[in-house]
């Protein structure tokens, strides 16, 4: 089983071969994201799926941040070229979930807090963290804290 770094090689070789401009500069931006996540600490470490994919998911925030600028600054051009790589990367993540799936889960976590005792506001840490844990990364960390808010503070 090849892991997602080497995926990400292989379609980087093909798109090279191909011509695919787009494909091509997205995905060494994103093999140099990696690696530049791979030596960031003391010692230099293989990242696993999972840690690939965070990066993958940093980087699709990013862009799509950037073309969101750029559309307000009046550059669409840009902002297409944005979006075009945040599609690409977007391809090597796993499906998001859906919100009314993530909102079940958020509800069953906060009533598990309430039931251990914990309310109000003061539980959103703990809440956040096993909505986390459950969902992984299927949810955006900021959309999780969002919905965890507003339940709590019902």
């Amino acid at each position: 089983m090849t892991t997602l770094k080497e995926q990400l090689k292989n379609d980087l070789t093909a798109a090279m071969k191909a011509g695919d401009e787009i494909t091509k500069s997205t995905l060494r931006m994103a093999l140099s994201a990696i690696t530049n996540a791979e030596v960031a600490g003391d010692a230099v470490v293989e990242l696993s799926d999972d840690q690939v994919i965070q990066v993958l998911q940093s980087e699709v925030k990013k862009r799509n941040e950037s073309a969101e600028v750029y559309e307000q600054a009046g550059r669409s051009e840009s902002a297409v070229k944005e979006r075009a790589e945040a599609e690409v990367l977007s391809r090597y993540l796993p499906a998001a979930m859906s919100d009314e799936e993530l909102l079940a889960v958020v509800n069953e976590e906060v009533a598990n807090a309430a039931a251990g005792g914990a309310e109000g506001m003061k539980a959103m840490g703990a809440v956040v963290k096993a909505v986390r844990q459950r969902v992984g990364s299927s949810a955006d960390g900021s959309k999780i804290a969002d919905l965890v808010k507003a339940a709590l503070s019902k």
